[in-house]
């Protein structure tokens, strides 16, 4: 039985959040214990499963994953690194490793070392020099030249919001199954575009992107190639790499280079054509549309994206400007408004015990004190969860209803990706008139729940108008900060040949 080890790495880092992520953020899974923790649309559970079941057996590491916050502590990172790294060796000890697939994010920045993905696959490729390597990424990776330069093959997913990512994990894996079964020398084609694109701009249920990745699966099944990919890329971490990208691996150079510069040119001609697909207003204008929209009685309930300050991007959760101008705002008196939400720690830890009662509380700016002040405001705790189960670190909820509205407050950092964390609180949102989630386009379970859906474009780590953020780092020119510049894909084009399988 041929065995493949398998690794994981899943993180999204915000260089503008003040958040370095550490070990409280991260939930990390060790040997054995991941085939009890395989979730439904996971790429690791892709991978494993897959391999599974074609009889290969699969030799665990190290898993982890975060939320989405600020770069990584570089002293967790070079654990964890340090960990996989003596696993695989001790797997090898045991009997030879004849092929490696990964599940990694692709945007893992580390705190005064760069992108974790490419010093992981950089020190297993010196210990396993000769065996495929292929890798499962984020549609938001930023590709690097260590990345590249120590893989044999990656695939991006192709939805966003990301409901395929079952389906990559599978396609890494038969990538990884047809260069042991069939001897495929993987040959991979890198071109760099020189431009970013906010996430919800790019939406691959409408234009442009629905005919861009119609390209990619188009290209897909012609004969030769393995996988295509448009890696567009994380516009909130300001590094030296920034900027999206196509991947392409097919089974000789020629071919992967050819469509690579083929699909770079077609992504780069739609750049004047991304935009916001959600109905989208600055803040102020948000809230009265939606409050109109509530005095008319249109259905309900309105949602209302805090883009701004979105953790599932990667920003600190915890800005205030958007939550003031709600609370300050008459019209909340009368309707079921729900606000999700502030991650405080110190907040949550004072509503402790205190159900039904009526206290002064100061919450949120405890990490971004830049972008907005806490907020002091007398109200009532209405509920308090002491271990919710929704996130896969164990967290406490308060509810906290001041001013007209019901606020969740999160003692760790955690995504508002599902409607859960209103309901779990006691407060139905298919009931409320008006929801706020710290969001950027609906994921597919809020999505479900709303009547309409604005995004205010509201302030914090994740500006959605990128020329609002201090890029110091990116390479320039870069789209859409510089506009007018040539571009040649041909220029932008590494390759790298195929490496022969064992």
């Amino acid at each position: 039985m041929k065995r493949v080890l398998v690794a994981s790495m899943h993180h999204e880092s915000n260089s503008f959040s003040p958040i370095v992520a550490g070990r409280d953020d991260f939930h990390v899974l060790r040997g054995a214990e991941v085939f009890q923790h395989l979730c439904p649309n996971s790429s690791l559970t892709g991978v494993i499963q897959t391999l599974q079941d074609q009889g290969y057996e699969v030799v665990p590491t190290a898993f982890a994953s975060a939320v989405p916050n600020g770069q990584v502590d570089r002293d967790f990172y070079l654990a964890l690194k340090a960990e996989i790294l003596r696993s695989a060796r001790a797997a090898q000890a045991e009997a030879p490793i004849d092929a490696i697939t990964l599940a990694l994010h692709g945007s893992m920045y580390i705190q005064g070392l760069g992108d974790a993905e490419g010093y992981l696959l950089e020190e297993l490729r010196e210990i396993f020099p000769e065996i495929p390597l292929f890798c499962a990424l984020d549609m938001h990776t930023t590709m690097t030249q260590r990345m590249h330069d120590n893989c044999d093959g990656f695939v991006g997913y192709k939805c966003a919001p990301h409901t395929d990512q079952l389906e990559t994990g599978v396609h890494a894996a038969r990538m990884t199954i047809a260069a042991l079964e069939n001897g495929v020398k993987a040959a991979s084609a890198w071109v760099r575009i020189p431009l970013l694109i906010a996430g919800e701009q790019s939406s691959t249920t409408v234009q442009p992107m629905i005919d861009l990745i119609n390209a990619l699966r188009e290209t897909e099944k012609q004969p030769g190639i393995l996988a295509c990919s448009y890696l567009m890329g994380f516009p909130w971490c300001d590094n030296e790499d920034s900027s999206a990208a196509v991947y392409v691996t097919a089974d000789n150079q020629a071919l992967a280079d050819r469509e690579a510069l083929r699909l770079a040119e077609l992504l780069w001609s739609r750049k004047d054509d991304f935009c916001f697909q959600t109905e989208t207003y600055p803040q102020q204008e948000a809230l009265d549309v939606a409050f109109r929209a509530v005095q008319e009685g249109q259905a309900r309930p309105i949602y209302l994206s805090d883009s701004g300050d979105n953790p599932t991007a990667g920003s600190s959760s915890d800005c205030t400007g958007f939550l003031r101008l709600l609370m300050e705002d008459q019209r909340t008196q009368g309707l079921r408004v729900l606000f999700g939400g502030i991650y405080d720690p110190e907040a949550v830890r004072a509503c402790r015990g205190k159900v039904g009662q009526e206290i002064t509380l100061t919450f949120g700016a405890s990490f971004d004190t830049v972008t907005s002040q806490p907020i002091t405001a007398a109200g009532t705790v209405e509920a308090f969860i002491e271990d919710w189960d929704g996130s896969p670190l164990k967290t406490s909820l308060a509810l906290f209803r001041s001013c007209g509205v019901d606020i969740v407050l999160a003692e760790t950092h955690i995504g508002y990706t599902d409607p859960e964390v209103f309901s779990d609180l006691g407060r139905d949102p298919r009931e409320a008139d008006i929801v706020v989630c710290k969001l950027g386009y609906l994921t597919a379970a809020q999505a479900a729940v709303a009547a309409r859906s604005i995004m205010a474009l509201s302030k914090g780590s994740t500006n959605e108008d990128l020329k609002d953020l201090r890029y110091v780092k990116v390479p320039r020119p870069l789209f859409p900060l510089d506009s007018r510049f040539p571009y040649a894909p041909r220029e932008y084009l590494t390759g790298r040949g195929g490496r022969c399988a064992r």
